[in-house]
């Protein structure tokens, strides 16, 4: 945890915008790591009133360190608040159950509960892979906090496919969607395991593993770190004690899927609550789930958007293009 601190260190001191990291304690005393961010350079007059803010959460496996390239940019005109999710990051490593609802029902509560600490009445709440999972989990069950709905490139939306019926000589086939034989045997042994346990068992092997699996991400920050600090940031987040890890095993299928899908649900959502789906154009995450989620959302204000040449960390990706959607949004809030 303490090479976890110290790596976080290194990238929070590229922000330059007014920052206050600390331990938001929560009524159970489980502790939320978070980041506030405000621009003292913009001048405020007495009759405006304050703008709502913006809260970030981060995706499966990541923590604050992620947004280096967004929290600068959308800072400029209202307080930005980020948070290590619980069982994340820096913030505390709690039981989870084994049962999905039940995870997800503490998860959306850690949230409910940090935003009566630091004392929000209502904010745009934006939510990546993992993270808009949860935040349409929590806008459902605590609508009148939302402002705006942020999903970008969001977990757990599908169902899983079905497998197709075909008609053979009046007999009835089931024709199951192929998935290669490799896919399914590492997915046997993969599920017996929490998803990370491989990088921890690597021991001091384990930040050379996350180069060697993931490239991507020193790539994706290079021009702001010319060695290994993102990719040390990734493993020292999730060298830790599987505490969060254990939630999401237990809200997912193999390979993937959700057990509870938010498509489910998105009908929930109440239709004043404005929900903008931004994905990445290259992304293993199927965009028509946004689609799909315009479509039951009927007459709502439901927006989906692509961004060009982005993979699933679109925020990473392409963050000029993003910060500028994103920061389009909340103007439209106030």
């Amino acid at each position: 945890m303490s090479l976890l601190k110290t790596t976080e260190s290194k990238i929070l001191a590229c922000i330059k915008n007014d920052l206050w990291a600390r331990f938001v304690t929560l009524q159970n005393q489980d502790r939320i790591w978070t980041l506030s961010l405000t621009n003292k350079g913009t001048p405020k007059s007495a009759e405006q009133a304050p703008k709502t803010p913006l809260v970030m959460v981060h995706g499966f496996g990541g923590g604050v360190g992620l947004w280096i390239r967004n929290l600068d940019a959308l800072s400029r005109s209202r307080t930005v608040y980020a948070f290590d999710l619980l069982g994340f990051g820096r913030s505390s490593r709690p039981h989870f159950p084994s049962d999905a609802a039940k995870a997800e029902e503490q998860f959306v509560n850690s949230i409910e509960q940090w935003r009566q600490a630091v004392g929000l009445e209502t904010m745009i709440l934006l939510g990546h892979s993992l993270g808009g999972y949860l935040a349409t989990s929590y806008a459902i069950q605590h609508p009148s906090r939302v402002s705006h709905l942020i999903l970008v490139d969001p977990w757990g939306f599908p169902e899983r496919s079905k497998p197709e019926v075909e008609q053979s000589q009046g007999a009835e086939v089931v024709k199951r969607p192929s998935i290669p034989r490799w896919v399914k045997a590492i997915a046997s042994v993969v599920s017996l395991f929490n998803p990370l346990a491989v990088i921890r068992a690597a021991g001091p092997w384990g930040p050379g593993l996350v180069n060697r699996f993931r490239p991507d991400f020193k790539r994706k920050f290079e021009d702001l770190f010319d060695d290994d600090t993102m990719t040390q940031y990734i493993y020292h987040c999730n060298a830790q004690t599987p505490s969060g890890e254990v939630g999401f095993r237990a809200m997912s299928e193999t390979l993937g899927w959700a057990k509870r899908p938010m498509l489910q649900r998105v009908h929930l959502l109440p239709p004043s609550m404005p929900v903008t789906m931004l994905f990445g154009a290259r992304s293993w995450v199927d965009s028509s789930s946004g689609n799909r989620a315009a479509e039951i959302r009927g007459k709502a204000h439901t927006k989906v958007l692509l961004i060009n040449e982005a993979s699933h960390h679109v925020y990473a990706d392409q963050p000029d293009d993003f910060n500028r959607e994103v920061e389009n949004i909340c103007k439209s809030v106030d």
